[in-house]
């Protein structure tokens, strides 16, 4: 028999229950029901896209096509209009307050029909993620009563995430990586504020967008213990839009350069500096890692929902056309080596899901979402009235007490076993999720032959559209250095991982 010491010896031994029964320990320890506002909205974006989405993509596609600076702002009023921009808002700060657990089902749903389309709504809640992960709760208020505003006036409000930049991608994703590589989005501290110098690229709905979450560096030469998070406004003076994007796919989500020249941050809207960093019980670095890893955690959770949709759009538009396509005198679908190959579609479909989905439990216990996903505090916020609720958090929300005890929750608290678990699962899941997107549209168009490469069949537009999910949120390959990093690399110390002085690399 196991004694108590001995089971949790070995459950600790790799791999650990903990890091590999995510979904299963959030059982018992996350509220129901959250399962009925999954059910709630997994409903929503299907009528949506049986209604808006599925019957405009094509049409919106070959406008991108023929004019590339062509900005979707129809599409935004239409998803404005349906909420979705305030849907995963909490309810203290005036949204919807649906959990964020949802929203993996939400982002599947969407992207089954365009992944476009789908992006327009989805990289808005990564500009709110890249804000929720300062934990400045004063101007999380502040800019969610802005996107909610917008909804009642019928004038969007989108948030977007400002990281990459021209010569730094995984450079400015990674700690390890950003005091070698080339960042140079400088903020130069100044009386009241920081003046910012430098561009950023590739900033998904960067020329839609309201708000900018802004991730800039205070010493470049040692950019990991300086980094800034800074909320910046459109029409911000030294604030422009550069240049869009010509992308192969996912045209109707313009992917935007932010260009910043001696433009003056005030105070008030600086999120989260190194000044503030130092506060906090780890070092100014540590915490830029632990900030980092609360993003990746949550925004690579959404872009493994985002790929599984694009599998299962992919799997959906085989099935209809092999439904009514005839080969040797009977339907495709009856061929056998059709269905073995329509099945494979349909396990990477599911794979991709059950990812995304025991990441997001993770996160739900360990990261972004705990605080909202614990029981007391989730049935308060649900069903106390909003009339009752508003105009006490909007006044308590300006508290810097208050900021200072959701820090200390989320970045003291956090062990270090949870930032590994979390981040981990992230890349997990972003991994499975959209490499399972790029086989199911390469299998949809082996299926079809020449009719998948028309445009009227979807199948191509989803293999341009799909290919994109592998690259950002840091690339693959990035990604699974990351999870050698947090999973397997605890357990062999001695391992050196991400490239060293000496060249030496995992």
């Amino acid at each position: 028999m196991l004694s108590g010491a001995d089971k949790k010896i070995y459950l600790n031994k790799a791999p650990r229950f903990d890091d590999i029964m995510c979904g299963l320990r959030a059982t018992g320890r996350q509220p129901k029901g959250i399962i009925k506002e999954m059910k709630t909205v997994m409903a929503l974006a299907r009528k949506f896209n049986d209604e808006v989405a599925r019957p405009y993509a094509l049409e919106l596609d070959l406008k991108m096509h023929a004019d590339p600076d062509y900005l979707p702002w129809d599409f935004v009023k239409k998803a404005n209009e349906w909420g979705f921009y305030t849907l995963f808002i909490p309810k203290v700060f005036g949204g919807q307050g649906f959990s964020f657990s949802c929203i993996g089902c939400l982002l599947e749903e969407l992207n089954s029909a365009c992944s476009s389309l789908a992006n327009l709504v989805g990289v808005h809640y990564l500009g709110y993620t890249g804000l929720m992960t300062s934990f400045n709760v004063r101007l999380m208020d502040q800019v969610s009563r802005d996107v909610v505003e917008g909804q009642k006036t019928g004038e969007p409000r989108l948030i977007s995430f400002a990281i990459t930049e021209p010569d730094a991608g995984t450079d400015s994703q990674v700690t390890e990586f950003m005091d070698t590589g080339a960042l140079a989005c400088h903020a130069r501290k100044i009386d009241g504020g920081y003046e910012i110098n430098g561009s950023k690229i590739f900033i998904s709905c960067g020329h839609l967008a309201a708000w900018h979450i802004l991730y800039a560096y205070t010493d470049l030469e040692k950019a990991s213990e300086n980094m800034a998070v800074l909320v910046v406004k459109t029409g911000t003076d030294g604030f422009s839009l550069g240049k869009k994007e010509k992308k192969m796919g996912q045209k109707a989500c313009v992917a935007s350069e932010l260009v910043f020249t001696d433009c003056f941050i005030p105070d008030e809207y600086v999120a989260l500096d190194k000044g503030q960093m130092e506060k906090l019980s780890r070092t100014p670095g540590q915490t830029a890692q632990q900030v980092l890893s609360y993003v990746w955690a949550a925004s690579r959770t959404g872009v493994a929902a985002f790929g599984t949709g694009a599998a299962r759009g992919a799997l959906e538009t085989v099935l209809e056309f092999a439904a009514k396509t005839e080969v040797d005198g009977r339907l495709l679908i009856n061929h056998e080596w059709c269905q073995h190959m329509l099945a494979e579609m349909y396990n990477n479909v599911a794979v991709g899901r059950l990812a995304y989905c025991e990441t997001s439990a993770a996160v739900g216990m360990h990261a972004l979402t705990k605080l909202f996903n614990f029981k007391p505090v989730y049935y308060l916020l649900k069903y106390l009235p909003l009339k009752l609720l508003d105009p006490i958090c909007s006044r308590v929300t300006r508290l810097g007490i208050v900021t200072w005890a959701v820090r200390k929750l989320y970045f003291d608290m956090q062990t270090d076993d949870e930032i590994a678990r979390t981040d981990g699962w992230g890349s997990v899941a972003k991994v499975v999720g959209t490499d399972a997107g790029v086989k199911n549209c390469r299998m949809a168009l082996a299926i079809m032959g020449a009719a998948g490469i028309r445009h009227d069949q979807r199948a191509e537009k989803l293999m341009r559209d799909s290919k994109l999910y592998q690259i950002y949120e840091g690339t693959n390959q990035i990604n699974r250095l990351e999870v050698f990093k947090w999973f397997l690399k605890r357990s062999f110390p001695e391992t050196v991982c991400f490239p060293v002085e000496s060249g030496e690399s995992c």
